[in-house]
């Protein structure tokens, strides 16, 4: 299925804008626009996908102009923005490491430009959780209480979130590339996906001093760390080929970090070390190499 939407998608400009505005028009499938655009500017260039991206704007504005959320526009601008980096530079690391500029504007763009849209966000959600408060009060005897969210903690939260999606598009765009014209090249490239030592070191530095300053700032350690957290992913992708793990072990991992807290620091600290120790070059690969895991 997915094979066979890339083909379509790269069948002509028509065929790629008529994916590109029909998942842009709706919140669930903007992601699949998203991708189309990265494929196509992977493909063809910046020119073609900036024509494709400028179409696809149309009904994210719409969407705009009817709800007050800004997400679509940004999703859609975020992951051309990537896609052109990587085409550009040839290199996913600086891609996915744009993504923190990119999450530091969108959060900006959001507390500039959708003040009123995250002011109704933030008084249904307080509302919640002050009921919710009071119901946990009620059942129990201990006492409960939640911190109300800020403008700020809300568009760090939305411009994660749309960071995120952004560089999942640019993947998806990257593996259906790969599909229709290098098949098994983006598995190589995404299990070798790492970052220089300093780029490392500052990140996570920067996620723990905003972790320590407090609630107000500990949303916004989520964007520092989030090219660390992909580079995590690829680490456990490549350790998956070269030791014969299986699909189900991959499943377990991606569970765990979902569910798990802790995971999702213990995943930073394993792309740290890595920085230094480098794994891949000390896991032995297996006798089949693995290439199916990615």
């Amino acid at each position: 299925m997915m094979r066979g939407l890339a083909e379509f998608i790269m069948r002509g400009r028509w065929q790629a804008l008529g994916v590109a505005i029909l998942g842009s028009g709706s919140l669930l499938f903007g992601w699949i626009s998203a991708a189309a655009i990265a494929l196509v500017t992977l493909r063809r260039g910046t020119a073609a996908g900036g024509w494709l991206v400028l179409w696809a704007l149309l009904p994210a504005l719409v969407i705009t102009a009817m709800t007050g959320d800004t997400g679509s526009v940004m999703l859609l601008a975020g992951a051309f923005g990537l896609a052109v980096v990587l085409r550009e530079t040839v290199n996913l690391s600086l891609a996915v490491m744009a993504s923190v500029p990119l999450a530091v504007l969108s959060g900006m763009a959001l507390i500039v430009l959708n003040g009123p849209f995250l002011e109704e966000l933030i008084t249904t959600f307080n509302q919640a959780l002050a009921q919710l408060e009071q119901d946990l009060q009620q059942e129990g005897s201990q006492q409960l209480a939640f911190n109300a969210l800020s403008i700020p903690q809300v568009a760090a939260l939305l411009a994660t979130g749309n960071a995120v999606i952004a560089v999942l598009s640019l993947m998806l765009g990257r593996y259906w590339q790969a599909l229709l014209y290098n098949p098994g090249g983006f598995g190589t490239e995404f299990r070798a996906l790492s970052m220089p030592q300093g780029v490392v070191l500052a990140m996570a530095s920067i996620a723990l001093v905003l972790w320590w300053l407090g609630p107000e700032w500990r949303v916004w350690s989520a964007v520092a760390v989030l090219p660390l957290t992909v580079v995590g992913f690829a680490l456990i992708h490549a350790y998956a080929a070269r030791t014969g793990k299986g699909l189900g072990w991959l499943t377990l991992m991606y569970v765990l970090w979902i569910v798990l807290d802790p995971m999702k620091w213990l995943w930073v600290a394993c792309v740290v070390i890595d920085a230094f120790a480098d794994f891949r070059s000390r896991w032995s690969p297996s006798s089949g190499d693995g290439t199916g895991s990615a």
